[in-house]
């Protein structure tokens, strides 16, 4: 295939959704083509000929290809609508049978019990935030969350924070209070604050230092702290649960630094 660094991408992205080479690189060289035969196909994407039917044969079967049996036989891609709808449901399908079958799994017991206090680490904005939802989710008291990163600030974390319950407190903090007045317009039944712990502003940190990116505590017993890398802006956290009181007192003044300073002012 000519060097085109989008089609070059398309090519891993189908391979990564479970197509293999020269099957996804058949798909891609026929989205370039309104039609096309195995002779020119094969030209376009340096598929071997005799394989270029193989493939046709199977993206035809997955409903990406349509074959118009002229001779020589012609080609063509479904619109990419089309094209994306389908591989979306096979994608989905594939996550939902994996889900299936992890969730039967016959559990193997093991004799080391484990601590009460647990901590363990996380890496990947995707996960994380994913992590920070799940447990919002099973909230049934308290959530105090703080935002150190607008970016973290994205609409599937919205739709997690405005679906809480009304009987269970909400509180958001914010690195700035533009964020602040963010959080507020697209989280109104939260009670939202500006941080003011120094660490988190970054009021004395260098373009090197690692940021806090979120702090989130759950009932009092689940904890999650994430850091942004500078250079590669990944993300990275810790997670723990089943923490003593003492800690989880700490934490929660630390983490409502600037909420206990307004709501004080105010008196």
């Amino acid at each position: 295939m000519d060097a085109d660094p989008n089609s070059e991408e398309a090519v891993e992205v189908l391979q990564q959704l479970g197509l293999k080479e020269y099957e996804a690189k058949c798909f891609v060289g026929l989205t370039r083509l309104n039609m096309s035969t195995a002779k020119k196909l094969s030209s376009l994407t340096d598929v071997p000929r005799t394989r270029i039917y193989d493939a046709i044969r199977i993206l035809e079967a997955q409903g990406l290809v349509e074959i118009q049996h002229t001779s020589p036989q012609r080609f063509r891609a479904v619109s990419l609508e089309e094209a994306t709808a389908t591989l979306r449901d096979q994608y989905e399908g594939r996550v939902d049978r994996l889900h299936n079958a992890l969730n039967t799994v016959e559990t193997v017991e093991d004799d080391d019990s484990s601590s009460v206090q647990e901590v363990w680490t996380m890496r990947g904005r995707d996960p994380i935030e994913n992590r920070t939802e799940q447990l919002i989710n099973t909230a049934t008291e308290e959530i105090v969350l703080v935002i150190g990163d607008e970016t973290l600030l994205t609409a599937d974390l919205v739709e997690t924070l405005t679906g809480v319950e009304d009987d269970i407190e909400l509180t958001v903090g914010a690195l700035t209070p533009s964020l602040q007045a963010e959080i507020q317009t697209a989280v109104p039944a939260a009670t939202t604050f500006v941080s003011e712990l120094g660490w988190l502003h970054g009021e004395h940190a260098t373009a090197d230092d690692t940021a806090i990116g979120r702090l989130l505590m759950v009932d009092r017993t689940s904890i999650l702290v994430s850091s942004i890398i500078p250079d590669s802006k990944a993300e990275q956290a810790v997670f723990g649960e089943g923490f003593g009181n003492g800690l989880v007192v700490v934490a929660r003044r630390l983490m409502s630094q600037g909420l206990v300073t307004e709501n004080t002012s105010e008196t």
